[in-house]
């Protein structure tokens, strides 16, 4: 009995009796299974992605919970960001690393960085200076400068789940890989911004503060990312030299879960960001860890990863429909709604502001650095870019409740204020723009646009004898590299070649010398495809 109150108290539930958990975790599983069952009936639906699946279906449960409690509750579960950070989140960004398409991926890092992270910090400006300044006008007055600088990085935390769900990675590889990288990037920012304003003491802004302020800033992130290449490395390494596999595939699997998980409550436990240690953490286990298991494993692996990152999100979004109605906050701020009603537009005006302030802009920049068409962001595509930041979601709700919340209560009519604008924000955010991703995608983007770039590139890449150099090889593993560098009798011409495309293509250049550090030095200590007992023609894919 004590244990399981315990348990119950660590999930959110507070002091409700033994009975009432069971029932509402039986409930919440049987959501869970509803909304996967409508996702799949709904799944060539030109309007619904599951997100918004899980959304309409948290807001009906919320309506017959409100109903049949008489007006008391509107949801089963109370809300703790400790669970939804330590719990939820993990697997999410882990399998988002994990499945990454590496190679698309660091390609295109430059432009996900300038997206991910300045275009954050810029969103985050705006929205900060903005609310600072017409919040005042509204004469709402109960925040402070910390609150403020809060809510800059609570609202510039975008969601583009809906977006990615739309489109398809293998059509449209760029414009995938900068929605999917900068969202993730983007997250991270927001986090280690969010961390470090609740580190200082802000109400008096001085030079030696601010400088302060951003070395912590860029501490967090850089450590952050060197601890998830670390687990990652370490967790290869020692797959690769053990070999659990000669012996039990289910200790390779439990030993991969449980290192990718170590790396993001490390990361918590020395107070950096978990986010970016877990992300880089997958991208690492991926290149090295995966190739080092059995292929029974590699299998288990793959999908294991995908579906909690898919319950995780499902859970959310359950959860984020039915606290929309939850009754507490609703009675307090109803004393006001003029106040919230303000707030709410205020807020949803800034977060299009931000996000247009940076996209079209760091396009334009993004875009005089390359040469070739085919790897600039068109308009259409800078249109799908911002639209796909639009919308908030899970971490802009478990930010706003660290910030206005104590326990998941809210006492205070201010705070309840700031609560109900900000899932306010994300219903609206996410039911408007979710249900007009697709006709959008499809209207900016028209599959015989996708098809044509498809045969175009691939075209291309049989008449030019140059894109065919060993740093511009995508289908090929290392091995293959390797030999192709071994049989040409031209490498003094390709050496030149190279360090010509050093200053003409950066990105495809730096691939390459990496390919090559990577094959001499990393994958013989750590594994990776081509330097671990697997049969080839057997191998899952994953890059």
């Amino acid at each position: 009995m004590g244990r399981l109150s315990s348990l119950l108290t660590i999930l959110g539930m507070g002091s409700a009796s033994i009975e009432d958990p069971v029932d509402a975790i039986t409930l919440y599983v049987l959501l869970v299974c509803s909304c996967i069952i409508i996702g799949h009936l709904l799944e060539k639906n030109r309007w619904i992605t599951e997100s918004i699946i899980a959304l309409i279906v948290g807001l009906c449960c919320g309506t017959v919970i409100l109903l049949t409690t008489q007006g008391k509750s509107s949801h089963i579960l109370l809300f703790n960001e400790e669970l939804f950070f330590i719990y939820l989140l993990p697997p999410i960004i882990f399998n988002a690393g994990f499945q990454v398409k590496k190679k698309q991926f660091f390609r295109n890092f430059m432009t996900i960085t300038l997206f991910g992270a300045i275009g954050t910090l810029i969103s985050f400006a705006i929205i900060w200076l903005g609310s600072l300044h017409l919040f005042k006008r509204l004469d709402i007055g109960f925040l402070d400068v910390g609150d403020y600088l809060a809510l800059g990085a609570i609202f510039s935390a975008t969601d583009s789940v809906c977006t990615l769900q739309v489109l398809n990675q293998d059509e449209t590889p760029l414009l995938y890989s900068l929605v999917f990288g900068e969202g993730v990037v983007n997250d991270a920012t927001s986090v280690v911004l969010f961390n470090a304003i609740q580190k200082f003491d802000l109400s008096h802004i001085t030079s030696s503060v601010a400088i302060e302020f951003i070395g912590n800033f860029l501490y967090l992130f850089f450590t952050s990312t060197a601890l998830g290449f670390g687990v990652g490395l370490l967790s290869a390494f020692t797959l690769k030299k053990l070999y659990f596999g000669r012996h039990s595939t289910d200790r390779e699997v439990a030993l991969m879960i449980l290192m990718a998980y170590l790396s993001y409550m490390i990361a918590e436990l020395f107070s950096l960001s978990g986010i970016l240690t877990v992300f880089f953490c997958g991208i690492v286990m991926s290149h090295y860890t995966w190739h080092n298991i059995t292929e029974s494993s590699r299998i288990t692996t793959k999908h294991t990863f995908a579906t909690f990152s898919f319950v995780a999100e499902i859970f959310i979004f359950l959860y984020v429909g039915m606290d929309a109605l939850d009754i507490e906050k609703w009675k307090i701020v109803s004393k006001s709604p003029g106040t919230s009603v303000g707030v709410s537009s205020i807020l949803l005006f800034l977060v299009l502001l931000g996000r247009a302030a940076f996209v079209f802009p760091l396009s334009f920049v993004s875009n005089l650095t390359k040469k070739s068409e085919s790897d600039k962001i068109s308009f259409k595509q800078q249109v799908t870019i911002w639209w796909a930041g639009l919308m908030r979601g899970a971490v802009s709700v478990a930010l706003a409740y660290n910030q206005f919340t104590r326990s998941g209560h809210t006492q205070l009519q201010d705070n309840a204020i700031m609560i109900t604008s900000t899932i306010s924000v994300v219903l609206l955010t996410n039911l408007v723009c979710g249900l007009l991703t697709k006709p959008l995608v499809h209207l900016l983007l028209p599959q015989q646009e996708f098809s044509d770039s498809t045969t175009m590139s691939s075209e291309l890449f049989q008449k030019s004898p140059s894109l065919r150099l060993p740093l511009l090889n995508n289908g090929q593993d290392g091995q293959d590299s390797e030999c192709d560098m071994a049989n040409s009798n031209n490498d003094d011409i390709h050496r030149t070649a190279r360090l010509g495309m050093l200053w003409t293509s950066p990105a495809h250049s730096v691939h390459y010398y990496w390919r090559m550090f990577d094959d001499a030095c990393m994958r013989p200590m750590f594994g990776g495809r081509g330097f671990t007992r697997y049969t080839p023609e057997k191998e899952i894919i994953l890059e």
